[in-house]
């Protein structure tokens, strides 16, 4: 179901000093083996395509009933600034998550990480190392948010 955070060929993200990314925070985020990613990603992003390059007009991120009032924002003016927290715009879409909530943060079909919220919350700078398309979902949960590597992002609704 897992496998080793250190096998990741970007582990480094994890190891910088800028942003840093506490030991106990690493200690909590899994990297999925090749199965697992695959599974999460058919059943949270798309049974059809392997990448977010690939999207189309039929996967749901792609809907205009998917997108969020007001939902694009630059996550990158956040990324840039020394304090740590998220962009306001994200704190006030997942306001309805919990620290505990489980959340996947799904690069491609191959590539996904899995944490609770409270860690990805601290982390995200670290995350958004890997800016081309991920899409983060939460288990059982609607909101949902796509960043890309211009430095914007979509604040989304997924379909039940």
């Amino acid at each position: 179901m897992y496998q080793p955070l250190e096998q990741f060929s970007k582990y480094w993200i994890f190891k910088r000093n800028d942003p840093k990314v506490a030991d106990e925070d690493l200690q909590g985020i899994r990297l999925l083996d090749e199965s697992r990613a695959s599974q999460v990603w058919r059943d949270y992003i798309s049974d059809e395509q392997v990448h977010p390059d690939h999207f189309s007009d039929r996967d749901w991120l792609k809907k205009n009933s998917a997108q969020a009032p007001d939902g694009k924002f630059q996550w990158e003016k956040a990324w840039d600034r020394d304090d740590a927290s998220l962009p306001d715009e994200m704190r006030a879409h997942f306001s309805v998550w919990g620290a505990d909530t489980t959340v996947f943060f799904c690069c491609h079909n191959e590539l996904v990480f899995e944490m609770n919220w409270g860690v990805f919350q601290r982390t995200w700078k670290a995350f958004l190392f890997l800016d081309n398309g991920p899409v983060l979902v939460g288990k059982k949960k609607k909101q949902a948010a796509q960043f890309h590597s211009n430095g914007w992002a979509n604040l989304l609704f997924r379909e039940s």
